[in-house]
């Protein structure tokens, strides 16, 4: 039998109701807004001027995400998001704007209540440790991190290349710092097969190490590693938890935080299995800050962004970006994100009037309502909405006044603190780093069996020579040696007795020629001293052939 129409449409609207969040409506409830499951993964944007009601609009976003079972990560630039894990108090400051709110918009059944929440922390601090390895982070969102030239830039990727070939892992700064340093030693070798890797180029990335760990990064990188899977969770009533990242210290480092969350987007989008459209998404990320995503990235780095929004859509993957200034997001980005919730805008200088009219040409307009000049008119707590619709067309844009949370608004007690995250499912997993044999071990391993070699080899070579030298002054010895044998004592004295014989006698002999021969003793004496000379050495010679 046909039901009737009455129950046919309450029928419908309960499904609508179950399948979507509220997100606000105007007075007396007229126009409520509602974001469909099935289109959360399609992206948003909330945008607008400090203090206009934005961490109020993404807390109570979060509530109704984490209460239909979408998991969220979220980071608290702020240190206010927190208090998700907290229900709200009737004695807080907010509590008669909200119950009035509450009223106003007919939100039914609202009331004050908790959301499951698991704090993660980069530096350890103010939740769980969050690390990722240096293998994992890859060298195109290093080099942004490190703010590295296109050829420095080209280096550290060979050192990527070279540690992935020789199977060495790089988990912490330290490995990469010693991989680095081995580039350097081979400099020559590596240029010859990759291209020209100058020591000076590796000098620079080495400082900027150096500037990194400065910043507290060395907290991030190591093991264990985040598994993405504990981003995932539910409790048990089936709300999903959300994960929020304490980032108001993080802040300070903004290259660290941008390029953090768009590691963790990467790596969603490589682990979660391709699901199409599902009936509502597996995670809910929200990029708060999101201009410094964009802040003087290069165009392979922008290039990438826009890949991992588009695609991540069908990993059931909804990004949703935070930031004052919807021009803050590039065009190529900008055009991926359907859902928008545009706070109140300031038009006080040139730029402030473009970034109106920028905002104001996204909404799909309405009659009656010039955007425009609405934009600059909206009170806190109120915004422009326009979402994807089921059918997938963006509603009409209208002024909507957004729902009252139901958690607390405001940050937690260290000892609250404490509390979460000692009883959440995550437990003590991070909580201890782990250091295993990695890139900077083997290095430092092989340099020490080097050396060690080579005093070996130069010891060898030292003895070798030691023992050639030893084995020359014996030969040089045993000659000198074999000399003094061959020769008598009575050697030299025959020898000298010969001279002094010879030299008498042959003058005595000439002298007595001289005057048989020329007859006068003068001349004898003359010629006797010549023919001495003559005999002396006759007989010299004939004493030595003895």
């Amino acid at each position: 039998m046909r039901r009737p129409f009455s129950y046919r449409v309450r029928s419908a609207y309960q499904r609508r109701m179950s399948d979507s969040i509220l997100i606000g409506a105007g007075a007396d409830g007229a126009d409520p807004q509602r974001l469909d499951l099935r289109r959360v993964n399609r992206h948003g944007l909330i945008a607008g001027a400090t203090g206009t009601g934005k961490t109020v609009t993404l807390q109570g976003l979060i509530e109704g995400l984490s209460a239909a079972g979408v998991p969220c990560f979220v980071a608290d630039v702020k240190g206010d998001l927190a208090g998700l894990g907290m229900p709200g108090s009737p004695t807080a400051k907010t509590h008669e704007v909200f119950a009035q709110r509450a009223a106003e918009i007919g939100q039914e059944g609202w009331r004050y209540a908790d959301t499951p929440v698991q704090l993660w922390d980069l530096f350890g601090e103010a939740g769980h440790p969050v690390r990722t390895t240096i293998s994992e982070m890859g060298p195109l969102l290093l080099a942004r991190l490190m703010g590295l030239t296109a050829v420095q830039e080209g280096v550290l990727t060979i050192a990527f290349h070279l540690a992935d070939s020789e199977g060495l892992l790089l988990l912490d700064l330290d490995d990469l710092q010693a991989m680095l340093a081995e580039c350097a030693e081979r400099a020559q070798e590596l240029t010859v097969t990759y291209g020209n890797v100058s020591k000076q180029s590796v000098g620079a990335i080495q400082r900027a190490l150096l500037q990194l760990r400065a910043q507290g990064a060395e907290h991030f990188f190591g093991e264990p590693a985040l598994d993405i899977d504990d981003l995932l969770r539910h409790d048990d009533l089936g709300r999903g938890v959300v994960n929020i990242l304490a980032a108001d210290r993080l802040m300070a480092s903004p290259k660290l935080y941008a390029s953090f969350l768009l590691w963790l987007l990467s790596e969603l989008f490589e682990h979660l299995p391709e699901i199409g459209d599902p009936e509502k998404p597996k995670l809910c990320f929200f990029f708060d800050e999101a201009h410094l995503l964009f802040d003087d990235a290069p165009k392979a780095l922008l290039e990438k962004i826009e890949q991992v929004v588009r695609l991540i859509r069908s990993k059931g993957v909804g990004v949703w970006f935070i930031t004052q200034n919807p021009i803050d997001i590039p065009d190529s980005v900008a055009a991926q994100l359907n859902s928008r919730i545009q706070h109140k805008l300031n038009a006080f200088s040139p730029r402030d009037q473009q970034a109106v009219r920028a905002a104001a040409s996204t909404f799909r307009a309405r009659p009656g309502l010039n955007v425009e000049t609405a934009i600059t008119e909206l009170r806190i707590g109120e915004a422009l909405v326009s979402l994807l619709q089921p059918d997938g067309a963006p509603s009409p844009v209208a002024r909507t006044l957004i729902r009252a949370p139901g958690s607390r608004v405001g940050s937690l007690t260290p000892e609250e603190r404490r509390v979460l995250i000692r009883t959440d499912a995550v437990g003590d997993t991070y909580d201890e780093p782990i250091d295993r044999e990695s890139a900077e071990e083997i290095l430092a391993a092989r340099a020490h069996e080097a050396a060690a070699d080579e005093a070996a080899r130069r010891a060898q070579t030292d003895a070798e020579r030691e023992a050639a030298l030893v084995k020359k002054a014996r030969a040089r010895e045993e000659r000198e040696a074999a000399r003094s044998r061959a020769k008598s004592p009575w050697d030299g004295m025959a020898t000298s007795a010969a001279r002094a014989a010879s030299s008498s006698l042959g003058r005595q002999v000439a002298n007595e020629i001289g005057k048989q021969v020329f007859g006068t003793r003068r001349r004898g004496a003359s010629a006797g001293g010549f023919l001495g000379g003559v005999l002396r050495g006759v007989l010299g010679g004939l004493m030595r052939g003895r």
